[in-house]
């Protein structure tokens, strides 16, 4: 059946700032309490949305999350008016505050895993909510993404929906940002590829030893059983543990698929080729492309500071494919040159276009990380909820909606200020008529 890709991209949230809550990715640590500017980082994620689908690709919007979360502040013991639930907050916990603010949700690679329908055992597409249990600010994210997704993919005849895994170190899940999938054409039965970083029950399997691994072995199979993919339909790989310590957070920092080609460092997977070889022979008569990069041309170092592989691998026609890649991989010299002399190879990827996302860089992510990928036929296409795709109309809406709410400049005492708290109530209050989202939010309850 015809089908496409649709890309899902976070619109970054009206309290986007640098607190630097994530420990293992080196980009987020690194900027720890530097001033950002939500205008602009909201811009420059409409800017790439819309040059993306002024190209033909499909590109739709996910809204951010509310934030601050005072349910969580009011749970964990403070009490009285929002205003004073922020002032306690802000001086006996202030590191409590920063989370309950935290900007995350832009990442929406992490908000689920997406299984097209051509792979599903009722012909649906699934989604799984991930549970982000590894890092307490994203863990905060599940029960608005669940609601957001329903709003958005709402017709049960084609879309079904799992609430997030049981939050416990075993299941440990951060949604696609460790899934691709291998097929010839979209539309076609696929192989979907779970990567996981350890094993949850399995104390003294190989692992990590600097920073934590997020994903586990059996979420990774919990997910493809409740997607209801067969055992011919799915492989799972471990991600080099090595790399995890070197900064590569999830997969998506060290490998990027389409259709039948994997751009990927050689170190990306524990027995690299055994996970290629059981990829080829599932896949049957579709030849696995790899378009493999060794230590000698980017070093493990150069690939997580330049965000190389989170990068978006987009069809531009059923031979050629275009790689979007943030401007930090022009700035190091050793990424530049092979992105330059990959478009001269010949292969698969023959175009590579540069986006300025800085803003959401020095937060920890990059062209992936800020898109969720979802394979649509052309019934489910229609299905999806029409505001949430992007237009012209809806580009000029939301950067008029962008201008009227966003500050240009937030530090992390600004997180304090009330007016903070009902500025970005009154934002996503109206962004969420602007995508017809149905009053997803808690605080409009």
């Amino acid at each position: 059946m015809r089908a496409v890709e649709a890309n899902f991209d976070g619109l970054v949230g009206p309290t986007h700032n640098y607190a630097g809550l994530s420990y293992g990715n080196i980009a987020s640590q690194s900027n720890l309490k530097e001033a950002s500017n939500p205008k602009l980082a909201a811009k420059q994620g409409l800017m790439k949305m819309k040059a993306l689908a002024d190209r033909g690709f499909k590109q739709g919007i996910i809204a951010p999350q509310a934030r601050p979360d005072l349910s969580v502040l009011r749970a964990l013991g403070f009490s009285g008016s929002d205003s004073a639930v922020l002032n306690k907050a802000a001086k006996r916990a202030p590191e409590l505050l920063a989370n309950v603010y935290s900007a995350s949700s832009m990442w929406t690679a992490n908000a689920a895993t997406v299984s097209p329908s051509a792979d599903t055992a009722d012909g649906r597409v699934h989604f799984s909510v991930a549970n982000l249990n590894a890092k307490f600010h994203r863990s905060l994210e599940p029960p608005t993404t669940e609601r957001m997704l329903k709003a958005m993919f709402g017709d049960e005849r084609y879309f079904a929906h799992h609430a997030a895994l049981p939050a416990t170190v075993q299941f440990g899940d951060e949604g696609a940002a460790n899934h691709n999938r291998f097929c010839r054409d979209y539309g076609e039965a696929g192989v979907e590829l779970f990567v996981y970083g350890r094993e949850g029950f399995n104390e003294h399997a190989v692992a990590p030893s600097r920073f934590p691994a997020r994903q586990t072995r059996e979420a990774c199979e919990a997910i493809a059983r409740r997607h209801g993919l067969s055992n011919e339909h799915f492989v799972l790989a471990q991600q080099t543990p090595e790399v995890i310590d070197a900064g590569v957070f999830h997969n998506d920092v060290i490998a990027v698929s389409n259709r039948n080609v994997l751009f990927a460092h050689e170190a990306a997977f524990v027995d690299g080729p055994r996970v290629l070889a059981e990829l080829q022979e599932k896949l049957g008569d579709t030849k696995l492309i790899c378009v493999t990069v060794h230590h000698d041309q980017v070093s493990v170092s150069d690939a997580v500071r330049s965000y190389l592989f989170n990068s978006q691998l987009l069809s531009l026609d059923d031979e050629r494919m275009l790689l979007v890649v943030p401007q930090e991989c022009r700035e190091i010299a050793s990424v530049s040159d092979y992105l330059d002399s990959l478009v001269q190879a010949g292969g698969p990827i023959s175009e590579i276009q540069v986006f300025d996302l800085k803003q959401s860089m020095r937060n920890g992510g990059g062209p992936a990380c800020l898109r969720l990928r979802v394979v649509l036929t052309e019934q489910e296409v229609v299905a999806v909820n029409p505001n949430v795709w992007m237009n012209d109309t809806q580009f000029e809406r939301l950067n008029a909606w962008v201008d009227k709410h966003y500050r240009d400049r937030l530090t992390q005492a600004d997180l304090a200020d009330p007016s903070l708290l009902e500025e970005s109530r009154r934002a996503l209050d109206e962004l969420s008529a602007i995508l017809s989202l149905n009053n997803v939010y808690p605080f409009q309850s």
